[in-house]
């Protein structure tokens, strides 16, 4: 019984160790298949679609319209050198394909000859050795058929449009409510300088900032409140539940020395180009980059044209603040960047309904940025002016949606 214990928690553990960059799944194309059940009448069947991989993977699976098709997102499969087409009973679907679509998630899109349910999804030892990923789907009505409602909402884990009620431009009148997100945290401590850990250092001084922020009569959200992973996509989904006004994201990052050097802050920007910049996306992004939808055709369009529009409100917004944040932290006499705000494409930032920024507190390569983040004295003034800031962007937020009302 005990070794049967041990087997069991090394299996269970298999999952957590492949979403490291370094276990890369692979698939066994010539083991793997789609297999349908009962005679062809020329009606849709039950079906199976059996993925062995030769090790286990973290996936989800949900459906699509428009053609009907079911959508399985792996973290990660290595799909290269496996043709789909040549999947046994790929003449089973009107279409099938895989492959990778963006760093750390892979993707597998099978379209459908109806409206189908999902009935099994189970994750186990393969014959032969490696782990067997076995998806049972069954035909339903139209009325039974649940897909994800569009685009947008399955990108970005937002309710359904037609499910929300109207709501004015701007809160002014209960409490702002502040999302707070000290980065990283749990398996991804993020930059690392000796003993000193970014995870940490973020944590503590979003602690600070709550009880400013709170003594200042606001409502905090916090994405976590101890050393544990959260999920970029679930930090937007904590703010967005918590119904946050102002989302906070707290970094304090490595870059080689003499690279970058005191306080800036961030807003969206995926045209954004210069080096330290792109190296700063691909260290915050690096643990969990946040899923699309489909590998070609026009989903991603559709979710990038709708986000455009809603951050046309957004965007302006969180700029906004950018602004009134640097003022306040120049009259607390904070030093700051030579460029204090400036465009990234992080992906907290992403966030279309919810105005969006992520200050660099400093950064743990530079000697004068690692003293000001221990610095109790420096740590209560950058505080005490975010805050600031935040109070006076509500106040001009709410005057800017009273004259649009007029």
């Amino acid at each position: 019984m005990r070794w049967l214990c041990a087997l069991l928690l090394v299996w269970l553990a298999l999952p957590v160790l492949a979403q490291q960059p370094s276990a890369l799944a692979r698939i066994d194309a010539a083991r793997s298949s789609l297999v349908a059940e009962g005679r062809d009448r020329g009606k849709p069947r039950p079906m199976e679609l059996r993925l062995v991989l030769d090790q286990p993977v973290p996936y989800r699976v949900y459906f699509l319209d428009g053609p009907p098709r079911l959508v399985a997102d792996f973290r990660e499969i290595d799909f290269s050198g496996a043709d789909a087409a040549a999947l046994s009973g790929r003449e089973l679907v009107p279409a099938l394909r895989w492959g990778r679509f963006r760093p750390g998630w892979s993707r597998l899109v099978m379209e459908l000859p109806g409206p189908y349910a999902l009935r099994a999804a189970v994750q186990g030892p393969a014959q032969g050795g490696g782990a067997a990923v076995a998806l049972r789907i069954e035909p339903v009505g139209q009325d039974e058929f649940a897909p994800r409602d569009n685009a947008l909402s399955a990108l970005w884990d937002l309710p359904a449009p037609a499910a929300v009620a109207p709501v004015p431009r701007r809160i002014a009148e209960r409490v702002l409510r502040v999302a707070i997100d000290p980065g990283h945290g749990g398996h991804d401590p993020g930059a690392q300088v000796g003993a000193i850990y970014e995870a940490a250092v973020m944590l503590g001084f979003a602690r600070e900032l709550t009880e400013v922020l709170s003594r200042a009569g606001f409502e905090v959200v916090a994405t976590r409140s101890d050393d544990s992973f959260v999920p970029l996509e679930r930090r937007m989904t904590l703010a967005r539940a918590g119904k946050a006004d102002l989302f906070i994201s707290l970094h304090a990052d490595a870059l080689p020395a003499g690279e970058a050097a005191g306080l800036s802050i961030y807003t969206w920007n995926p045209q954004a180009d210069d080096r330290a910049t792109r190296d700063l996306a691909m260290r915050h992004d690096r643990s969990d980059l946040v899923a699309g939808l489909d590998l070609a055709g026009t989903d991603d369009q559709i979710a990038d044209v709708l986000m455009d529009l809603a951050r046309t409100e957004t965007q302006p917004r969180s700029e906004a603040f950018a602004k009134f944040a640097v003022s306040e932290l120049n009259r607390a006499g904070i030093v700051m960047h030579r460029r204090p705000v400036r465009g990234a494409a992080f992906s907290v930032l992403k966030s279309p309904d919810i105005p969006s920024v992520l200050i660099e507190l400093g950064f743990l390569t530079d000697a004068g940025d690692r003293a000001n983040l221990f610095d109790p004295e420096w740590r209560s003034r950058t505080a005490q002016a975010i805050a600031r800031a935040v109070g006076l962007w509500a106040q001009d937020d709410a005057a800017r949606a009273a004259l649009s009302r007029k």
